[in-house]
């Protein structure tokens, strides 16, 4: 089941064993396992994006607010 949320603040995951890179700040979708999170989000010029994270670091940007689920209803 998605979730959708709203991303405020620093949220970044990692491209393989490289840096990390920052997921915008604004509305994202979020698909959930029992071991990780994906987001899937657009920026301000229409570019799409998405990323895996652990679910702890999923848990960890809820618990600190830079991750808002909204409901759409």
């Amino acid at each position: 089941m998605t979730q959708h949320a709203i991303i405020r603040g620093e949220v970044s995951f990692r491209v393989g064993d490289g840096v990390l890179e920052p997921i915008p700040d604004g509305p994202a979708d979020i698909e959930l396992t029992d071991d990780s999170a994906t987001l899937a989000w657009g920026d301000s010029e229409g570019n799409t994006g998405s990323a895996a994270i652990t679910r702890d670091e999923y848990e960890r940007y809820l618990a600190e607010g830079k991750i808002r689920l909204v409901d759409r209803h």
